[in-house]
C-alpha cells in the first residue's frame, strides 16, 4: 500500500494535481524527507497526505511526521497548509490532521531533540510497547532484543560492584 503511493503515477483530476513520492526540504529547520502523496488543488490549497500500514497510535509521532511535511511545503511553496491527512491501512480511510500551533511547536521540537541526539551520537533505548509489532522500524528497532541486551548489562553491571577488588 505504502509502496504504491510513492510508485504511482502523478495524475490530475478536475480539482487537483496529485503527485507521489515528492521529496520536500527546509532549509529553516534544516531536515528533508518525501512525502507519499501531495495534493494541489485548484484554489492554490496544498494537502500532504501520509500513508501508513497499521492503524492510529496512541501517541503523536504520525501527526509530528505529517506536520513536519507541512512545513517543509510551506517553505518550498510560500504558502499556509491548514491541514493534511494520514491513512491507515487497517482503517481503510483517511484522518485529517489539522496543523495547528501547538502541533507546529511540538513538530519543531522534536526536530530540535532529534538534532540534539544526533550531535551528542547518543539514541534513546528502545521500549517495548504494544504500538511496536505495528511500527515499520520493527525490525531495525529490535525493542525485545534490546531490553534483553539492558537485562544483561545490568546484571553484569551490579554484579561486578557486587565483587571485592
Amino acid at each position: 500500500m505504502h509502496e504504491r503511493a510513492h510508485d504511482g503515477a502523478d495524475e490530475t483530476l478536475r480539482s487537483m494535481h496529485i503527485t507521489r513520492g515528492m521529496l520536500i526540504e527546509s532549509s529553516l529547520l534544516q531536515i528533508t524527507g518525501q512525502c507519499d502523496i501531495v495534493e494541489f488543488h485548484r484554489d492554490g490549497t496544498i494537502v500532504p497526505v501520509e500513508y501508513k500500514r497499521g492503524k492510529p497510535k496512541l501517541h503523536r509521532a504520525d501527526e509530528v511526521q505529517l506536520c513536519a511535511q507541512a512545513l517543509c511545503l510551506e517553505e518550498m511553496q510560500q504558502a499556509h497548509i491548514e491541514h493534511g491527512f494520514l491513512f491507515y491501512g487497517e482503517k481503510r480511510r483517511r484522518t485529517e490532521v489539522v496543523f495547528t500551533s501547538e502541533l507546529r511547536e511540538l513538530t519543531r521540537q522534536a526536530i530540535c531533540d532529534c538534532r540534539t541526539m544526533f550531535a551528542e551520537e547518543v539514541t534513546p533505548a528502545a521500549v517495548l510497547g504494544k504500538h511496536c509489532h505495528s511500527c515499520s522500524l520493527y525490525e531495525i528497532c529490535m525493542p525485545e532484543a534490546t531490553r534483553v541486551n539492558r537485562r544483561i548489562a545490568s546484571k553484569w553491571f551490579n554484579d561486578s560492584l557486587l565483587q571485592e577488588p
